[in-house]
């Protein structure tokens, strides 16, 4: 179901008086106002870098669901995927601004905690998205978010993983993963890992940092040391399509199957056009929608979720077209529990 169609407005409208702009903050059309005198109902996001189409798309849905809903909402990225500094100096910037809710998606489990510590000590509702915060470290600091919303990894990888065994049948695959000691890398590994254990042969893990190229070059490199390998498994699309690449260069396309995790419309188009075997869609649109959903509940005193699961579907190519028909939201339906909380 479309989370457009079914969130209804529960909190005031607010005049915004606009505050200046996080310095090299990158983001949403809202930067300008990175505050609000009426901070009780407004938002603020910090979220991962936007050189990734997954979080680009992640803000798309934060800002439909707040235009939506009537919440002002300011969004801050970091540089890029991996800049755990500067993520931190803009939650840091905004957490002495009054916002009656922050949304975080760390890069790591801890590089967030330091300024989330200062929202907590405010006692203003924390959501936590997409990658969890480091719940022994959060402790430590004083901080307890409202709810997790996020994708259940272990079942995207394992989606992935049932697909990789059906078309590849047997033989040796090839896996790689984001940063090394990433949660979310590790946990979509550990359910591709677990899906096909008894069925297919795994190479060790090797981690190419989320990045298209590097995943090109190991690609390249276990190709050749392995000519007999029947498949990849990426821990996200933009790696699948530098595996992708790396398999077409060698004249190997159709021959070694590539399934990845996002379904970013690239990675969606690829599929479509052959290039990529599948991909595990999991809705950074919705993650985004459904942060701003926890935050309006949050803000009306509603008790939430521990954990609010956001959907995940296989993309096939016989399933593509109808997932760029509806993308970036789901194509199919799911259960939101917060539609209760804030119809």
């Amino acid at each position: 179901m479309s989370l457009r169609n079914t969130t209804k407005l529960r909190i005031a409208v607010v005049a915004v008086a606009a505050l200046p702009l996080v310095a090299a903050g990158c983001g949403s059309d809202d930067d300008s106002a990175s505050g609000s005198d009426s901070g009780s109902q407004s938002v603020a996001a910090v979220i991962k870098g936007l050189d990734n189409p997954f979080f680009q798309t992640m803000e798309d849905g934060i800002d439909a669901q707040a235009d939506e809903a009537g919440v002002d909402v300011t969004v801050q990225a970091a540089q890029s995927i991996t800049d755990t500094t500067g993520q931190a100096e803009r939650l840091s910037a905004l957490s002495q601004q009054d916002f009656g809710c922050y949304i975080v998606n760390p890069i790591t489990g801890n590089n967030l905690v330091q300024g989330l510590a200062q929202v907590g000590a405010k006692d203003v509702p924390i959501v936590n998205i997409d990658q969890p915060i480091d719940a022994d470290a959060a402790e430590a600091a004083g901080v307890d978010p409202a709810t997790y919303v996020g994708t259940d990894n272990v079942q995207a990888g394992g989606l992935a993983g049932e697909h990789m065994a059906e078309v590849v049948g047997s033989g040796t695959v090839g896996i790689i993963g984001g940063l090394a000691g990433d949660v979310t890398s590790n946990d979509r590994v550990t359910g591709f890992t677990d899906a096909v254990e008894g069925t297919l042969d795994t190479l060790p893990v090797v981690a190419a940092d989320w990045d298209r190229q590097k995943a090109l070059t190991t690609a390249t490199d276990l190709m050749t040391a392995n000519p007999d390998i029947k498949g990849f498994f990426a821990a996200n699309d933009d790696m699948g399509l530098g595996i992708a690449r790396a398999v077409a260069n060698a004249g190997k396309t159709g021959q070694v199957a590539v399934i990845s995790v996002d379904g970013n419309e690239d990675a969606i188009k690829a599929v479509q056009a052959g290039d990529l075997e599948a991909t595990v869609a999991q809705y950074p649109y919705a993650v985004g929608q459904l942060g701003v959903q926890a935050c309006q509940a949050a803000m009306a005193g509603e008790d939430l979720p521990d954990t609010v699961t956001s959907p995940v579907a296989l993309v096939t190519e016989d399933k593509a077209a109808g997932a760029l028909e509806k993308f970036p939201e789901p194509f199919e339906s799911f259960d939101n529990p917060l539609d209760a909380l804030t119809d």
